[in-house]
């Protein structure tokens, strides 16, 4: 899957579904899908990738502490 954003931040061109189901794809955030439309520009081009996302998906949410966030040489 691929996302193209022009240099305005608009998108360019959609996403393109080529993958299919026959490879993996893993995606971290620690950016809650209800806030996606603000990196996307907008509520509705990010409910749609949302979607191809989450289609045939398994979400993993972890809880607690941060390992690396604990364990970091700035702390």
């Amino acid at each position: 899957m691929a996302f193209t954003v022009q240099g305005d931040g608009e998108p360019a061109g959609g996403i393109d579904t080529t993958l299919g189901d026959s490879t993996s794809l893993v995606i971290t955030t620690n950016l809650e899908f209800a806030r996606w439309g603000a990196v996307f520009g907008d509520d509705t081009m990010a409910a749609a990738v949302i979607d191809r996302i989450v289609h045939h998906g398994r979400l993993v949410l972890f809880t607690g502490s941060s390992y690396r966030v604990t364990h970091s040489l700035m702390t």
